[in-house]
């Protein structure tokens, strides 16, 4: 499976956005919305209203990531602004499986996404229903944040539930994503890599994807 690579706008000039995204668009693969309330993590960012100007403003697709209490209140619409896939965090549903199927219902790619502390044997009853699981390599809520290196034990672990059950669902990876770390997510098993600095703050950012992009996943565990 070709790894894909999400920018993140949380790192882009968010006054300059839609500029910001089509500099970017031609080496990327998926643009990364993160969804943050101030109760689930200690931040804020930006909601519907800035989705649906930047479904405008280009056609990749547009993986939204809800940090949010809540969830169920909420996916619809934002799958309605222009969301191609909506990750909901295992620890803010009591009724995921409802809202993983909700958000397949409406035509978008369901994710559930995994706090550092929250391990994947918790997905056993889930795993088959999802297209894709959003491992956090960092505590949510900030960006530039520093890879929490267990999290390479997590990803292999998730590979493995993922390869003996027979699925092909994909692993994205958010957190502290570079130039150093990526080729050992790639080998163990992450699909998807977000990454806002890499991407925005970085001149050399396209020969970064570049050579993400020549690596080759192998099966891990």
């Amino acid at each position: 499976m070709m790894v894909k690579i999400a920018a993140s706008i949380l790192a882009c000039d968010l006054a300059r956005l839609a500029d910001e995204v089509k500099r970017v668009e031609e080496h990327i693969d998926m643009v990364h919305f993160d969804v943050m309330d101030g109760h689930f993590v200690p931040n804020i960012s930006f909601g519907l209203p800035v989705l649906k100007a930047l479904r405008k403003e280009t056609s990749l697709p547009i993986s939204v990531h809800l940090m949010i209490t809540n969830p169920e209140d909420y996916v619809d619409r934002f799958v309605e602004e222009g969301a191609d896939m909506v990750a909901v965090h295992y620890e803010t549903t009591p009724h995921l499986h409802r809202i993983v199927h909700r958000i397949k219902d409406l035509g978008a790619k369901a994710f559930v996404a995994l706090n550092p502390h929250t391990p994947v044997f918790l997905l056993s009853e889930i795993i088959t229903d999802v297209d894709g699981v959003l491992v956090m390599s960092v505590n949510p809520g900030f960006s530039g944040q520093r890879f929490i290196a267990r999290s390479l034990e997590k990803i292999r672990s998730l590979k493995k539930m993922i390869r003996d059950l027979g699925l092909e669902t994909e692993i994205m990876v958010d957190g502290g994503v570079n130039e150093e770390n990526a080729s050992i997510l790639i080998k163990n098993g992450a699909t998807i890599l977000v990454m806002g600095y890499g991407i925005f703050k970085n001149e050399n950012y396209v020969e970064l994807v570049r050579s993400i992009k020549q690596e080759r996943g192998e099966s891990a565990g």
